[in-house]
């Protein structure tokens, strides 16, 4: 199976890749809950999962990238948007748009960058349309057919997809064996005595038609972006979702991450730096007194909270409030 480094080579300074996965077993999971305040961490993944896959899971080149922008310094329609409330779920906001809840399961690849630019734009699509769209956008297509957005499933540059999404557009896709959209993901699960076993870079292949719904004709599901994608300063990240719906952002991954399991995560003490991350951020809140950003992440139902976890806000946790990048929904009623 591929990872976002197969050599390793990056990671050579804290882990080799015969090592085993020492972040997963009970002992250090018990040793991040005696020292974290604002969080627990729990079992998401069997102790003996190679730390190859753990790696891979890992896909976004974000962070490296965000600070040459572009950056949004305001928008007129942010004046609409009101005071920023201190809590806010979009997917109470929008309760018509069902894509914005659905947790997704990336399985054996690093294609999180095109799981949270294509969730946030389907979203914004489904805002946009006041609800006539409320479908999920392909994160097959894009992992497989954006060459310039990075290495497929060996990782992305989210802004590049955003781009991509301008000028090529994305077609609708569903989840592995849903047969729902132009082009559903090939990937399993990688949950449960699924293993993945098998799955390789070579299971996305660019394709110019539908294999899912196949009464779809490819080019008139196409779905575009408009004007150009953007990154987000700290200062407008609330009002631009507030305006036009979720957003993705990426943020350093360390190994207390991994077994995260509730409350207002920040990176504990002695924490390995483990790769990036891109997920898909749908709200705020203040929990204990801790404010947090709410995120979406893409390993299916059973890690986490549900799919969801929650990251320190106002602090710049793990990069995450330099690395979030968004772009406007072309509509056509």
């Amino acid at each position: 199976m591929n990872s976002l480094l197969s050599s390793c080579v990056v990671f050579v300074f804290f882990f080799s890749c015969s090592e085993q996965t020492y972040f997963l077993n009970k002992d250090y999971i018990s040793s991040i809950n005696s020292v974290a305040k604002t969080w627990k961490a729990g079992i998401n993944f069997h102790p003996e999962t190679p730390l190859k896959f753990v790696l891979g899971l890992l896909g976004s080149k974000g962070v490296e990238v965000s600070s040459a922008g572009p950056f949004k310094s305001h928008d007129p329609l942010y004046s609409y948007a009101g005071s920023i409330p201190k809590e806010f779920d979009a997917r109470k906001r929008w309760r018509n748009c069902k894509t914005i809840g659905t947790i997704r399961d990336q399985g054996n690849c690093g294609s999180c960058w095109a799981f949270s630019t294509s969730g946030a734009f389907a979203d914004r699509l489904c805002i946009a349309s006041n609800g006539s769209f409320n479908q999920l956008l392909s994160a097959e297509h894009v992992t497989s057919c954006c060459y310039q957005c990075g290495l497929g499933c060996q990782g992305g540059y989210p802004i590049r997809a955003w781009r991509y999404y301008i000028k090529n557009g994305l077609v609708t896709g569903g989840n592995f064996n849903s047969f729902e959209g132009c082009q559903p993901y090939l990937f399993p699960p990688c949950t449960g005595s699924n293993s993945c076993s098998g799955q390789s870079e070579k299971n996305h292949k660019c394709q110019k038609q539908c294999y899912g719904n196949t009464s779809i004709s490819y080019k008139d599901d196409l779905r575009y972006v408009k004007g150009s994608p953007y990154v987000l300063a700290y200062d407008n990240i609330q009002n631009d979702i507030m305006t036009y719906g979720p957003i993705e952002s990426s943020f350093d991954v360390y190994d207390d991450f991994i077994s995260y399991k509730s409350g207002v995560y920040s990176k504990s003490p002695n924490a390995k730096y483990l790769g990036g991350h891109s997920v898909k951020c749908i709200g705020w809140g203040v929990e204990r007194n801790v404010s947090y950003w709410l995120m979406m992440n893409s390993w299916n139902k059973t890690w986490g909270d549900g799919g969801y976890f929650k990251i320190r806000r106002g602090t710049n946790e793990c990069q995450i409030e330099d690395s979030s990048t968004a772009g406007v929904p072309k509509y056509y009623k």
